[in-house]
Order: structure tokens, then sequence, then C-alpha cells
């Protein structure tokens, strides 16, 4: 049974820092591409970040680019999201998913498996 396990959230100020951390076990990590994804209330679950499963091409959504770094450690089954220069924008709901194909799409509906979220607020 396939099961992902986010842990990291918290409440920050405008300007701080936060690490994501995403354990899997279940499935062979290094053959799957890993995304992180957010949701916030009244807005659709949208990609945040991604990873294939080779490491070699992460991506990310324009409005985080510079700021937040996705990595991928196979040895111990996890992926990791690096959030810095937090904005009031960045809260939500944060989802990490996996993606059996090796580079991993841009949409939430191709991905098989996810995690039960954890919560990130930024305050002003």
């Amino acid at each position: 049974q396939v099961q992902l396990v986010e842990s990291g959230g918290g409440l920050v100020m405008t300007g701080g820092s936060l690490r994501l951390s995403c354990a899997a076990s279940g499935l062979t990590f290094s053959n799957v591409a890993m995304g992180w994804f957010r949701a916030s209330p009244g807005k659709e679950r949208r990609l945040v970040a991604k990873i294939s499963a080779n490491k070699v091409f992460p991506t990310y959504v324009d409005s985080v680019k510079g700021r937040f770094t996705i990595s991928k450690d196979d040895a111990n089954n996890a992926v990791y999201l690096q959030m810095n220069s937090l904005k009031p924008e960045d809260t939500a709901v944060y989802y990490c998913a996996a993606d059996t194909s090796p580079w991993g799409s841009t949409r939430d509906e191709d991905y098989e498996y996810w995690g039960q979220g954890t919560q990130v607020t930024v305050s002003s």
C-alpha cells in the first residue's frame, strides 16, 4: 500500500522560511516523479513544483521561481520543498503527490498517489 505523509507546515511571518517533507512508502521511489501542489480556499489545487524520477528536471510555477526548491532523496524515499521569502499568497494546504510516469505531469489528475496535506500559513 502506497503512503505519502507530509510534514513541516506551520505558521510563519512574511519573508520567513519553511521546509516541507514528504515521506513515501510502498513504491519504488527512484522510478516515480514527485510533485508539490497547493490548494487555498476558493481556488483550485495547482502544481507548485515537480521533479522527474531521475531528478534532472525540476519545474516550478512562475510565482515561486527563485524562492522554492524541490529536491528528491531516493535513498530515504523522501521529497522536500524548501520555501523561502514566503508571502501571504503562499498560504494554502500543500500536498505531495507521486506520478508513476518518469517525467511528472503538470496536471493533478495524472498523479496516482497523494498525501493528506499540510497547512502553511503566512502572516502579513
